[in-house]
């Protein structure tokens, strides 16, 4: 089942998502809910907030991308098909140490058809949980990294429009303004009788 996308200038995109407790049935379908979302929006990315829900909750599916990144899932290399699509729960992020902070166009199912750079850590470690309460180790660089920052800072309600250069940001803003302004005029209709 497909899930409505929250837009850009919906406030539950600027709210911190509340820890993961829970690892139940009821998880394990909000994962696969949001799972058929991503994939229906061709997406490789969504987290709770996007689909209204204010959790630390996220999932990823990078096997149809182009895999240059490199990753190791507790320790080990497993192929991107026995572990994707995945559920992220309560990710802590550390750029690994030295990395470069590289550019990337990256666009967001929050804002459609709106995209830009934006630079971060190349390489990182992510603590987390799956959708069932076990906790992982995840060391990835490349696209892979950045999916899951772009994700986890929506946990913690930044977007990507928060982390791009002032000039970048100025050349998206008239697009951005008109998604603010068409999602208030949404809300309103919703709210009229």
């Amino acid at each position: 089942m497909s899930l409505p996308i929250v837009r850009y200038n919906d406030p539950l995109l600027r709210k911190k998502g509340a820890p993961v407790k829970t690892f139940d049935a009821a998880l394990a379908t909000l994962a696969r809910e949001m799972i058929d979302t991503m994939h229906e929006a061709a997406g490789i990315g969504l987290a709770a907030q996007q689909i209204g829900r204010a959790l630390q909750f996220c999932v990823v599916d990078l096997r149809e991308a182009e895999a240059d990144f490199s990753w190791k899932l507790d320790g080990a290399s497993p192929p991107l098909e026995l572990f994707m699509p995945m559920a992220v729960a309560n990710p802590v992020i550390t750029p690994v140490r030295g990395t470069k902070e590289l550019p990337y166009e990256e666009g967001c199912l929050s804002f459609p058809q709106i995209r830009g750079d934006v630079t971060r850590p190349d390489a990182i470690t992510v603590n987390f949980m799956d959708e069932k309460g076990v906790p992982h180790t995840l060391e990835c660089n490349g696209l892979f990294a950045r999916c899951l920052q772009h994700e986890s800072d929506h946990l913690n309600g930044v977007l990507f429009i928060d982390r791009m250069d002032k000039k970048v940001r100025a050349t998206i803003d008239d697009a951005v303004k008109a998604l603010a302004k068409e999602t208030r005029e949404t809300a309103k209709e919703k709210k009229s009788p």
